[in-house]
C-alpha cells in the first residue's frame, strides 16, 4: 500500500491554511466593525414607510 505522503508535512500545511483563513475572517470582522461605527445612526424618529398610518379601521377607498 502506498502512503498518502508525509503526514506531518500535510498536517502542517492544513493547519497553516486554517490559520490564514481565521486571520482573514478576523480582519473582515474588524473591517465591518469599523465601517459600522462610521455609519450614521438613524434619527430614532418615525419609519418613513409607515409615516401617517392611523391604526384601526380605514375609510373606504371611494369616499373623500
Amino acid at each position: 500500500m502506498a502512503s498518502s505522503g508525509r503526514p506531518s508535512v500535510n498536517k502542517r500545511n492544513r493547519e497553516q491554511a486554517r490559520r490564514e483563513r481565521n486571520q482573514e475572517k478576523a480582519a473582515r470582522r474588524d473591517q465591518r466593525a469599523t465601517e459600522q461605527k462610521g455609519r450614521p445612526q438613524g434619527d430614532g424618529g418615525e419609519d418613513p414607510d409607515i409615516a401617517g398610518i392611523v391604526p384601526g379601521p380605514q375609510p373606504p377607498i371611494g369616499e373623500d
